[in-house]
């Protein structure tokens, strides 16, 4: 129920959809109630016409089923005495489409309100969604399979959908035809409705049982899931690795038993899921026979209260109760596979910022001093990757940071921009801890490139300016031919409005990691952090990249991760670290001279 009333909470303002949807959906069910009720009139026009009161007289006005009864029965016995036996059938007949149109019309009202509602919501939770997966820290994607969350933003969504919003009608207006339904049957009859009832949480008791099944077994499918997503991506983005090694064979095999869990687990799910409607029905027959029983008996005794049309009518109201009764049943067994979506969308949507924003940020416009590490100390869960470093990057400068794989260089990298923050110890920028610091207007002071050029399926253009606003042709223009990339753009087949592709794969690496720079360079960052930027380049498109590096640090403070260190030979500091500590550092001539790590590191690459 919490989660079912937390996704109501996305249908805000409330005002927009619920005042208008009771009041239609009440009106629609008065009708329907008056619709089946003028069965009566009609079976007894048709079959003991001499029970209607041909001399009644127009009660006094009050609001009360009386009056209206005894109006109709008016009106009936006046059409019949004045125009016979005929023209009252149709009397009846006619009131019996008026309502039923008027009653139906009504629903679809309602519906179309709960059509408006139930998009309203959806629209709201991906947007939630999509909100909080940018502003999740870096590490919750390294600890949580991509798969399980691409699941959530898909599959888990659509359950939702349907198991929960698409139940909004059922779970509201089907219980008003309940009460209504159920007022009409202790108005006619208070001691048969009244001991009838009795057999119904025999019926609660089976399906509520089923229904708890059904969303445990939602849960571990979705679960399995968003592991088959996971093997979907993996074979996508790893398409090339998989045919290199013949591991077709292989990766088959994992997917296939996680496919063939997942095909278990729905088939016992959707099983018990296809028994809720037979259940139900078959409960309903039997509560039905209960009450065929018990008003046989009660007029065997003479003490019914009924004639013959009004005891088939009161069977068809008692029927009516059942008719929604089952359909909320069928809901609410749809309602657990969708809740147990829900439960694994607030578990996204729940997660506590790993970053945390200080009370009082500090507001910061520009770097004007410099950057220091005191005593740091980093570890993802319980391995220490950084231990104790002490480091200053002083304005301007551009510091070298190199070391076997695995010794912290980009983690190191990452706390700059508050990727993580630190374990222990304190990063400050112009004497200020980075953590006191508006997280935005932090960032805002640095431009990142990477090893893998991030691009996005867009123009070359867009991805340029990507998250920029108030940027000319000419900016971008000018930003490109500092990356040296003007000229591959202008000759691709629309310039600067080519498509790309996905990730950038209608491009060359060099080509990738240019637009990457380009980007930068539009940036304009005080701070800049190059990690291995040119690392997974052939030659020629290293001179190029490198090239536009070397454009893009001037008058800036960077911090370059280096693996070929043939490109940071010239860097004001190089800074040695091995198992997360720093073990050297000082220019390339004196730790050259040193005969340290890094002059062993430079013999490997055959470079001194």
């Amino acid at each position: 129920m919490k989660t079912f009333l937390r996704l109501l909470e996305f249908a805000r303002p409330h005002r927009k959809f619920w005042p208008r949807y009771l009041i239609v959906s009440i009106l629609s069910v008065i009708f329907g109630i008056v619709y089946y009720a003028l069965l009566e009139p009609l079976l007894t026009v048709l079959f003991v016409p001499e029970n209607i009161d041909l001399s009644a007289t127009l009660p006094q006005f009050t609001l009360s089923v009386d009056y209206f009864k005894s109006a109709f029965r008016f009106y009936l016995g006046n059409f019949m005495q004045n125009y016979g036996l005929l023209t009252g059938l149709v009397y009846v007949c006619l009131v019996l489409i008026l309502t039923s149109f008027i009653s139906n019309l009504l629903r679809y009202l309602s519906q179309r309100i709960l059509v408006s509602m139930r998009t309203h919501i959806m629209r709201n939770v991906r947007r939630e969604l999509f909100k909080k997966i940018t502003k999740l820290h870096i590490g919750y994607f390294n600890t949580h399979r991509k798969g399980d969350i691409l699941s959530s933003i898909s599959n888990d969504v659509t359950e939702v959908q349907n198991g929960v919003a698409n139940s909004f009608h059922i779970l509201f207006r089907e219980p008003l035809l309940i009460i209504g339904f159920l007022s009409v049957l202790f108005y006619m009859s208070p001691k048969l409705t009244a001991v009838t009832l009795l057999t119904l949480p025999i019926s609660v008791f089976f399906i509520g049982r089923l229904s708890r099944k059904l969303r445990r077994e939602a849960s571990q499918a979705q679960s399995m899931m968003g592991r088959i997503v996971s093997y979907f991506e993996e074979a996508l983005t790893g398409a090339r690795i998989i045919k290199a090694f013949n591991a077709q064979k292989y990766v088959n095999k994992s997917f296939q038993v996680s496919n063939e869990t997942h095909r278990l687990i729905t088939k016992k799910m959707f099983n018990r899921q296809e028994l809720a409607s037979p259940l139900s029905e078959f409960l309903g027959v039997s509560v039905t026979a209960a009450v065929l029983f018990y008003g046989g008996y009660l007029q065997m005794r003479g003490e019914l209260g009924m004639d013959m049309p009004s005891f088939v009518v009161y069977i068809s109201f008692y029927y009516k109760v059942l008719e929604p009764a089952k359909v909320i049943s069928n809901a609410y067994a749809n309602l657990q596979r969708g809740l147990a979506s829900g439960e694994r969308l607030f578990a996204i949507l729940d997660i506590e910022p790993a970053i945390k924003k200080s009370a009082n940020p500090l507001s910061i416009t520009e770097f004007k001093d410099k950057i220091e590490f005191r005593d740091v100390s980093f570890k993802y869960i319980n391995e220490p990757v950084l231990k104790g470093i002490n480091l200053t990057i002083t304005k301007g400068k551009t510091i070298a940071l190199v070391g076997p794989s695995g010794a912290g260089k980009s983690t190191l990298a990452d706390l700059i921009p508050r990727f993580y923050d630190v374990t222990s110890g304190q990063i400050l920028l112009d004497s200020n801890d980075i953590r006191d610091y508006e997280p935005k207007e932090l960032i805002a002071l640095m431009g990142i490139v990477t090893q893998e050029a991030i691009l996005f399926n867009d123009s070359v253009y867009n991805n340029i300016t990507f998250g920029l606003e108030g940027v000319t042709t000419e900016d971008v223009e000018r930003a490109a031919k500092i990356a040296n990339a003007h000229e591959f753009i202008v000759n691709l087949e629309s310039g600067y409005d080519t498509n790309i592709g996905d990730r950038g794969a209608n491009l060359s690496g060099g080509q990738r990691q240019r637009l990457a720079i380009a980007r930068a360079v539009l940036k304009n960052p005080p701070i800049l952090i190059l990690d291995e930027a040119t690392s997974a380049l052939d030659t020629e498109s290293e001179k190029l990249v490198q090239e536009a590096l070397t454009n893009l640090m001037k008058n800036r403070t960077s911090i370059v991760i280096a693996h070929r260190l043939s490109t940071i030979q010239h860097a004001d500091e190089i800074v040695v670290i091995k198992d997360g500590s720093i073990v050297e550092r000082g220019s390339h001539k004196d730790l050259i001279d040193k005969g340290g790590l890094y002059s062993h590191l430079c013999q490997l690459q055959t470079f001194s």
